[in-house]
């Protein structure tokens, strides 16, 4: 049992990152210039047409509904880490179960926004709710998103209201207006049996209510693919397929964040190298469903070689989008697999660069998901444009979608410089 001084020191340096300091300054300041950038792209769509923009009339779905699906499943994080090894009573997960639901929370804020990136009236929006048909799976994409994002708000709050409170008593140096922050959203808290008792049971709750609302989150999206009757989304798997595909990619932005937060906050005693170990062998297990599913998606149709399924097939195998199709599966899955199964990968700084591959490769994935499917319909291209026959993404359209990116970024750094990324109370531990 360590001793009070000891406990006042691990305090101390979990609470020592959260200020305002330079580095913070320059680099919100950065993120916030970008954003800027970005914001002006968007007006010229929304002055112009999406046709600044790779979307076309058949191409009507490009890097901005690839970006929401990415944004979904990197928000399935959340509930694997959190939720089930929390449930499963697995500890080493407990120091990176409030990075993950950080990230959670940014992802699924966001993912609303993109796809209002996708809409020439984004005004509209309120038809959503206005004129609502529960026939409809946008309608069910809406319910769902909305519900997980309060939930895993709420899976991040609640564990925090006890270090909210040791925030309020220990940082008496931060800013009135934080300090104040602090003090309304401790709701009192006093570290009482009853108080306790009642976080405790409400955060058992969230974690087994947010699993099935995190399934659904992903299936739905699915559902607005699968439902079609579009050669490359007409299949039964599409949901496990795309879940499965999430935890892939949330976990590799877990190691990404976990690295940064390790050196730039200084957190070498609370996110080691043996943290990384198990984070490596839980990305290996996820990637390897991941892998199965990806196998059995086009191993079937490839097999049959159905007339509208050979032209998708073999556009991806060795058409177009080979080069894509091909380095995605083996940079972004298979050679991370292979490379992670020895120790010596698992640490740090060679777990970043595998994540970093993995996660653009899960981006890119959804890209192919998407976009191929859209330029091979059942009815032939004829009577138009001929950049109508081709997706090409724009520089307009890129730099929206990177806005969607440095907002996650900008809601992490704020999140993580105001709350402590480490738990330093758990009332499931009390």
């Amino acid at each position: 049992m360590p001793s009070q001084k000891e406990l006042d020191k691990i305090t101390d340096d979990i609470l020592k990152p959260i200020r305002f300091n330079l580095s913070f300054k320059i680099w919100m300041g950065f993120l916030t210039i970008s954003l800027l950038i970005c914001i002006y792209a968007y007006s010229l769509q929304l002055r112009t047409g999406l046709g600044v923009a790779g979307i076309r009339d058949y191409a009507s779905w490009g890097m901005y509904i690839a970006n929401f699906v990415f944004f979904v499943a990197a928000s399935l994080i959340g509930m694997l880490i959190s939720s089930v090894l929390g449930l499963l009573g697995i500890k080493w997960a407990a120091p990176i179960g409030r990075i993950s639901e950080i990230i959670a929370l940014a992802f699924a804020s966001v993912s609303g926004i993109v796809i209002v990136m996708d809409m020439g009236r984004p005004e509209r929006l309120l038809y959503v709710f206005t004129y609502a048909r529960i026939q409809s799976p946008i309608l069910w994409d809406v319910t769902v998103v909305v519900t997980y994002m309060v939930i895993s708000a709420l899976l991040l709050y609640l564990p925090l209201i006890p270090d909210i409170r040791i925030c309020h008593d220990k940082l008496d140096k931060a800013p009135k207006f934080l300090r104040k922050i602090y003090k309304i959203l401790s709701l009192g808290w006093t570290g009482t049996a009853e108080q306790v008792r009642l976080v405790r049971k409400s955060i058992w709750i969230l974690m087994i209510l947010i699993i099935p609302v995190a399934l659904g989150i992903h299936t739905v999206t699915s559902w607005l693919f699968a439902s079609t009757s579009r050669t490359g989304w007409d299949s039964t798997i599409f949901g496990p397929y795309f879940v499965t595909g999430a935890f892939v990619s949330g976990c590799s932005a877990v190691i990404i964040a976990m690295y940064f937060f390790m050196k730039s906050y200084k957190l070498e005693k609370f996110i080691n190298e043996n943290l990384f170990d198990k984070m490596g062998k839980l990305l290996v297990l996820v990637s390897l469903v991941y892998l199965y599913f990806n196998i059995n998606e086009f191993l079937v149709p490839a097999y049959k070689m159905r007339k509208f399924d050979a032209v998708h097939l073999r556009e991806i195998f060795t058409g177009s989008y080979a080069l894509l199709f091909w380095s995605v599966q083996l940079l972004g899955l298979v050679l991370p697999i292979i490379i992670l199964i020895f120790k010596k990968a698992r640490q740090p700084l060679p777990m970043l660069i595998i994540a970093l591959f993995v996660f653009f490769g899960s981006w890119l994935k959804r890209l192919i998901i998407v976009v191929p499917t859209q330029l091979h319909p059942n009815l032939p291209i004829q009577n138009v444009p001929e950049y109508f026959k081709f997706y090409t993404p724009t520089v307009v359209e890129t730099a929206i979608t990177l806005s969607s990116f440095i907002l996650v970024l900008m809601i992490v750094t704020i999140l993580s410089k105001i709350f402590p990324v480490i738990p330093i109370h758990d009332p499931l531990e009390e």
